[in-house]
């Protein structure tokens, strides 16, 4: 009877279980009845107002069967349902999806790593399926929770928990994969969801040392050929930060820098240099300032962490820049610099009063000064690093950016930064490598009283003129009779070269020369000077340039002999053996034969009765100087009449050589010298715009009213009234007035041009005078002034 009883109301239950209940076998080791599964697939797709039913009674079944430990049916009931997933995409897969969603999440609250790995690889295919119609009311918190969890899986067996924490990436790369792209689904980049997944992501990526360092025996390697946790977790990583929109990067890079500071993984940095590297390969590459942004956002937050932790932020924010340098890091540049150099202030602050606040007291952090100079080291390497990546007008901007950022010990610090900057600097235009605008800052900053500024001044030149590397082989100061074993890479000086060197000569050699005389020049002044003078012969030289260079440098000669400077014994010995070894240079590049033998012979004779003119004895650690430079004999001196005539002889321009180079001093070099750069540079800008014929003085602008603006309407009318009434006037008077009277108004008027205009022959026509009334000749023999030419007498044959 029981079973007449049971079989009379299977027959009456609906047809859709019936057939979910024939595709369980009797042993669930057979496995799901395939045909079966056919016939309840054919009817789910005939009639699928079904699906949801369907899916709710396999979800009842599957509950039933996990809390009667059946597991084997549990199983049965996952396929079957991916099976329908994937043949189903009608408009009700939604309300079926919500049950398979249902039955997921029961398999991944069980504390069996089977039902959590099965409910992970069903979710999985899930994610895959694009499904036609949209969900406006499904969420995924649950699910990103528990993957996220199952990402840090501790369990004791190893083998165990590397499945696990393999399902919870996948699981969580199907989240992202489900979820990304639909503007309808809940939001995976709100904060709450980015701070479960990208942590989870780290914590395996971090572990991949702890997997590679354990050697496998031979019977476990096809199962280390398999995907480890730490590549799946990359290649998730990526593929999420590769999806990120604009918007999104914010809240995907948030979660990275604190997992960084709450592991405290800045310190080694390894592992730091490495997330950054796949973040930025991964990103779209005009998103990459966004990156930077984040960085230096971090690096003031933790201006007052350990001077390890600062370090390790600058370099990761290095390897950052000049990746990011290669796709667009747009507005940021100035940002960075600017950030990174007040870091540099701050740490300079730090190591000078030995603590984060300012002064020691009791409970104070004591500050560590080596850690704050591998700081320090760290911060200048990473202003080389990216601005070798920037391209040349930027890195002019940025080096003039530098400069005029004060710091408290410029003569220690600020000269480092712009130095990175500038090395290994190639550019073949030298008119955008050193626009006027900078070029004129730069070279004011010269002019300062600071000598370790006036050095990196002379040492950011050369690394700008400097584009064939032979920076090095001037290191030196020397006078050698061969310089072929120099081996230097010389090119012929190009158009724009020249271009350049008509515009800015006269410039650069007025302050090559002013900064000879400084009084507080040290050795390496005169080697930067020496080689700034040689790379300029190298690289931007033609014939009249070179014959520029020997003017200066005998003027330079003409320093040292007549000192009216009072500079040190040693400063004039520094000038001769300067224009000794530079004219030892410049004679073997003409290959001018009797050039290079007067040369010699002055040399030769210095060697023998005066090696204190030479760099050999010079510019060594203890110089050998003499201690009376008065009354130098002529043949000790390069002369300039000597040099003219063998020049003169190889096509060189002799008249142009016999004339004593004199500077022409502008206002900015009469004024005192200044103890800033920010003095310098404003004062620079101040003169600029007063010698401007464009520029007016400013006054302060008014307030514009609709008062102002109506008097402005009613001023101009009068004073076109006034205009057309003085202009009726002149007329009058020239129709009217008497012949004497206009001739006498118009003869005063021509006295007057005239008057002005002799003043102005005069200056014009008649040279400088030297300081002394007279012009010294490069032999020391005065000279009178020349003849104004309108107060010459010229032969017969000269008048037309």
């Amino acid at each position: 009877l029981y079973v007449s009883v049971c079989g009379c109301c299977g027959a009456l239950r609906p047809r859709y279980k019936r057939l979910v209940d024939n595709i369980f076998p009797e042993d669930p080791e057979d496995g799901l009845v395939k045909t079966n599964m056919e016939k309840l697939t054919f009817y789910a797709l005939s009639a699928p107002e079904k699906l949801d039913r369907i899916g709710a009674y396999l979800s009842e079944r599957l509950i039933r069967d996990v809390g009667r430990h059946r597991y084997g049916y549990v199983c049965i009931a996952m396929e079957a349902l991916d099976q329908l997933l994937m043949a189903c995409h009608c408009q009700s897969i939604n309300l079926f999806v919500e049950s398979f969603l249902k039955m997921v999440a029961k398999l991944l609250e069980s504390e069996k790593p089977n039902l959590q790995i099965l409910g992970t690889n069903s979710f999985v295919k899930f994610a895959n399926i694009e499904e036609d119609t949209p969900s406006y009311h499904r969420s995924y918190d649950f699910f990103v929770s528990r993957f996220s969890e199952m990402c840090h899986s501790s369990h004791d067996d190893l083998e165990i928990k590397t499945k696990i924490r393999m399902s919870g990436i996948k699981g969580l790369q199907g989240v992202v994969r489900k979820t990304v792209n639909d503007e309808l689904q809940a939001n995976i980049w709100d904060p709450q969801h980015m701070d479960k997944i990208v942590p989870s992501l780290l914590f395996n990526l971090q572990h991949v040392e702890e997997a590679e360092s354990r050697s496998p025996s031979p019977l476990q390697a096809p199962e280390k050929e398999k995907e480890s946790p730490a590549e799946l977790a990359e290649r998730c990583l990526r593929e999420l930060l590769g999806r990120a929109a604009f918007g999104n990067i914010k809240n995907a890079i948030k979660p990275v820098l604190i997992h960084l500071d709450n592991h405290s993984l800045w310190e080694p940095k390894v592992f730091a240099i490495r997330c950054f590297k796949i973040i930025m390969y991964s990103i779209q590459p005009q998103h990459s300032h966004l990156v930077i942004q984040q960085l230096l956002g971090h690096l003031d937050a933790n201006s007052r962490s350990a001077a390890t932790v600062r370090a390790g932020i600058v370099e990761v924010l290095s390897e950052a820049a000049v990746i990011a340098a290669t796709g667009s890091v747009g507005p940021t540049v100035l940002e960075m610099f600017n950030t990174l150099l007040r870091q540099l202030r701050l740490s300079i602050d730090y190591a000078l009063t030995g603590s984060y606040d300012g002064a020691v007291s009791l409970g104070t952090k004591i500050i560590k000064e080596h850690e704050e100079r591998m700081f320090q080291e760290a911060v200048i390497k990473t202003v080389g690093s990216f601005a070798s990546t920037l391209p040349t007008y930027q890195r002019s901007e940025v080096i003039l950016f530098i400069m005029t950022t004060n710091l408290p010990q410029p003569g220690a610090y600020l000269s480092i930064p712009p130095l990175q900057v500038s090395t290994g600097f190639q550019c073949n235009n030298m008119m955008s490598a050193l626009p006027s605008n900078f070029l004129d800052r730069l070279l004011s900053t010269a002019l300062m009283e600071d000598a370790e500024i006036r050095l990196f001044v002379l040492e950011i030149l050369i690394s700008f003129i400097d584009r064939h590397g032979n920076r090095h082989k001037f290191s030196t100061i020397s006078t050698l009779s061969d310089i072929s074993v120099l081996k230097l890479k010389v090119d012929k000086c190009s158009r724009q070269d020249t271009v350049f060197m008509k515009k800015h000569s006269q410039q650069l050699y007025r302050h090559i020369y002013l900064s000879c005389k400084e009084e507080t020049n040290v050795q390496k002044h005169y080697e930067a000077l020496y080689g700034l003078l040689a790379l300029i012969s190298i690289e931007l030289a033609n014939e009249e340039v070179v014959v520029d260079l020997i003017r200066l440098v005998l003027a330079v000669q003409d320093v040292a002999q007549v000192n009216e400077e009072n500079l040190p014994v040693y400063n004039r010995c520094a000038l001769y053996a300067l224009g000794a070894a530079y004219l030892n240079l410049i004679s073997q590049l003409t290959t001018v034969p009797a050039f290079c033998q007067h040369i010699h012979e002055v040399i030769e004779t210095r060697k023998k009765e005066a090696p204190y003119m030479l760099p050999e004895d010079v510019f060594v650690e203890r110089p050998r100087l003499s201690q009376n430079l008065d009354g130098v004999v002529i043949e000790l001196l390069f002369r300039q009449s000597k040099i003219s005539e063998v020049l003169g002889g190889s096509g060189y321009n002799s008249d142009r050589l016999c004339l004593p180079y004199i500077p022409q001093l502008t206002d900015e070099d009469r004024l005192s010298k200044r103890r800033s750069i920010g003095e310098t540079i404003s004062l620079q800008v101040e003169v600029e715009s007063r010698n401007s014929p464009e520029k007016e003085e400013r006054v302060p602008a008014e307030e514009i009213t609709y008062e102002t603006l109506k008097k402005a309407i009613v001023d101009s009318v009068a004073v076109e009234e006034q205009e057309r009434e003085r202009r009726r006037q002149v007329v009058e008077k020239f129709q009217k007035a008497p012949f004497e009277e206009i001739a006498a108004h118009c003869g005063a008027r021509a006295s007057l041009l005239q008057s002005k205009l002799n003043q102005i022959f005069e200056i014009t026509i008649r040279p400088p005078p030297s300081p002394s009334g007279t012009i010294t000749a490069a032999y020391g023999q005065p000279q009178n002034h020349s003849i104004p030419v309108y107060e010459m007498k010229f032969p017969d044959l000269c008048v037309y």
